[in-house]
């Protein structure tokens, strides 16, 4: 019972102290006039501030439940802007209870609605809120009177912060910012949390300094940043000065689920081309002036893992430059979007070249791989450079492993003004033709190992129109091959007992070579065969003429010639013959003239068209031309005068 009649005297005092508080704080009004607090708060914040305060609008002053001062159309501005540093709808203070009770107006926090914030930074980087910076720095200081510490939090609410730096010449504008600000007297940190739209994206924003003085004086501070949005999230802990120079080291985190998209968000022109999808990167970062190192990197973008070093200058312009290592990189998200053949894939693409990007920010990255996958192709060990300098894309390949060899080369893509300019110098040695020439132009019909060796340059606003500007010089030797789809031996052999034979073989078969050699000199998006030689066992191959790479076809002639060891020219046949079509399918012709005079039967025909003999001599010809199996084929009556055979008289490949 003497417990129970304790605790309501216990009770009652805690009442009696409450009611005397409230009483208190009901009747400060009574004490303070209006006029006073009003001075007060706006005379302490010109003091926090440095700035000047200016008041357009009504001011509301309420003490009780809870002390507050309410301003309308306030206007801080600094003598070294020309523009206000801090527009706003209202500003509310709220003052300490307890000084309030003794008659004390401090100001505890502040309110901003609806402001609009100008960071202004000049060319010699002052802003119009150093004065602010100054005052904080002085009162923070050690040593410096804690009674008169300022107050400590700032909330804003509703704002538009906008940012002109004329150093850099930015110029950026955020909206819907929700920010609490909080530096409080008893500890030495600094926090600010909150949100903002910034072109077009919400952005959770927080950082944490554990040294508010130490930042304010350009002193090492600990430092924690977060930065989140749907396209890019940032991170870092570490530690940061800006006396005498900017500088900053710590650990860095990114992550993005389209690199692409976030580039374009802050403003980047990414590269031409596909890829640049989900990414991540860790990595340790020392940042001193315009200068960013990233070592201990660990990055993944479009599902490829790399390891190494990275560098980032911005004096005049973003430059990335690196070393990056990775057990395997698949390239074919980067080259997805680069059609050479139409819809038929049989002719050039005639979509327009879009090398807006290469534009944008400047990057030297070296990688090396222990296996590239480029489309359905694979490689090997690769090492390779990529380049984009002045509008110009260049990729340099050290070595790489492909298609059972070694391919070396450069390769230039440049932007000019009707689209674009190639340049490339590649070696391919000893390498499988077959799967080397179909990657690369679609030809499926050459076996075996060798070199090749192109030198090309031309320009043109889409793929079509750039061969037909194509310069250079191609050449290729082969060892041990064959050429598929035709059995050359076998044809000169049936042709030599019957000149005028054919059939389907001509479509069939392959013709074994010891060696082939073969250089073109191009001029106009038109090669040249300057020389062209086949040699095998038992055949022989001469070709000269010219192709033309906008068309994809050939026009080439040369001699075929049946080897005999007996010969005294090593020669027993020889036949003329044209080689004509889509280079992915050519037609071989032999020469209708050279078989005629090697058929008995259709020499008469030939002299007789030649010479003008008789009607009988011609339709007698015609007669044995056209027998099967001793039973004369119905012919059409001669006409009136003889024309020479076409080449659809002889059986085509």
């Amino acid at each position: 019972m003497k417990s129970i009649r304790g605790l309501k005297r216990l009770g009652f005092g805690l009442a009696a102290v409450a009611a005397a508080g409230i009483a208190a704080l009901a009747a400060v009004p009574l004490f303070v006039p209006a006029d006073v607090v009003r001075n007060s708060v706006q005379s302490e914040l010109r003091t926090v501030t440095g700035l000047d305060l200016t008041l357009r609008g009504d001011v509301v002053v309420s003490l009780f439940p809870i002390g507050s001062v309410r301003f309308s159309d306030v206007t801080l501005s600094s003598d070294r802007a020309n523009q206000p540093a801090l527009v706003a709808e209202r500003l509310r203070a709220h003052l300490r209870f307890l000084p309030l009770l003794l008659g004390r107006i401090e100001v505890a926090d502040v309110a901003l609605i609806h402001p609009r914030i100008l960071i202004d930074i000049d060319t010699s980087g002052n802003s119009n809120w150093s004065a602010l910076l100054e005052t904080l720095t002085r009162a923070l200081q050690p040593g410096a009177d804690a009674e008169r510490m300022p107050f400590s939090e700032v909330r804003v609410t509703g704002g538009t912060i906008l940012i002109n730096d004329e150093k850099r010449g930015v110029t950026e504008t955020m909206e819907a910012v929700e920010l609490s600000l909080a530096w409080p007297a008893i500890s030495k940190s600094f926090g600010a949390t909150g949100q903002f739209m910034w072109r077009g994206e919400k952005v959770d924003a927080s950082v944490n300094l554990s040294d508010f003085f130490s930042a304010l004086s350009g002193a090492r501070s600990g430092v924690k940043l977060r930065l989140a949005s749907s396209l890019l999230k940032l991170g870092f802990d570490g530690h940061f000065s800006y006396r005498p120079t900017l500088k900053v080291e710590g650990n860095l985190s990114a992550d993005s689920m389209s690199l692409r998209s976030a580039l374009r968000w802050t403003g980047q022109t990414p590269p031409p081309g596909g890829g640049l999808g989900h990414f991540t990167l860790k990595s340790q970062t020392n940042i001193v002036g315009t200068t960013v190192a990233l070592s201990n990197v660990n990055v993944e973008l479009d599902g490829n893992s790399a390891e190494g070093v990275l560098t980032v200058t911005s004096d005049d312009r973003a430059v990335l430059q690196g070393t990056l290592a990775a057990e395997s990189f698949d390239a074919t998200p980067y080259i997805s979007t680069i059609r050479l053949l139409g819809t038929n894939e049989r002719d050039w693409s005639s979509a327009p070249l879009d090398l807006g990007g290469l534009s944008g920010t400047e990057f030297d990255l070296r990688l090396s791989a222990a296996r590239v996958q480029v489309g359905s192709v694979k490689v090997g060990r690769t090492a390779a450079a990529a380049t984009l300098r002045n509008g110009a894309l260049g990729l340099v390949i050290g070595e790489a492993q492909a298609f059972g060899g070694i391919v070396k080369g450069s390769v230039s893509l440049a932007r000019n003004r009707p689209g674009a300019d190639l340049k490339a110098q590649m070696q391919f040695n000893d390498v499988d033709l077959d799967a080397c020439l179909t990657a690369l132009f679609g030809i499926r019909r050459l076996e075996g190992h060798g070199n090749l060796q192109l030198a090309l340059n031309g320009a043109g606003a889409d793929v079509l129109s750039l061969t037909r500007t194509i310069d250079g010089s191609a050449s290729l030797t082969a060892r041990e091959g064959a050429l598929s789809g035709i059995n050359v031996e076998q044809l000169l052999r049936r042709l030599e007992r019957r000149p005028l034979s054919g059939g389907n073989e001509f479509r069939s078969g392959r013709t074994p070579f010891n060696n082939l050699v073969v250089k073109a000199k191009i001029t106009d998006g038109t090669a040249t065969i300057e020389d062209m030689k086949l040699e095998g066992a038992s055949v022989r191959l001469a070709l000269g003429g010219s192709a033309s790479i906008p068309q994809r076809d050939l026009d080439l002639k040369g001699t075929a010639s049946l080897l005999d060891a007996t010969a005294r020219d090593n020669t027993a046949f020889d036949l003329p013959f044209v080689v004509r079509g889509h280079w992915d399918d050519p037609t071989m012709m032999p020469d209708v003239e050279s078989l005629i005079r090697r058929s008995g039967a259709a020499a008469p025909l030939l002299d007789a068209v030649r010479s003008g003999r008789a009607r009988d001599a011609v339709r007698s010809a015609i007669e044995q031309l056209t027998t099967r199996g001793g039973t004369p084929a119905p012919a059409k009556p001669a006409e009136p005068t003889a024309t020479a055979p076409s080449a659809s008289a002889v059986p085509q490949q």
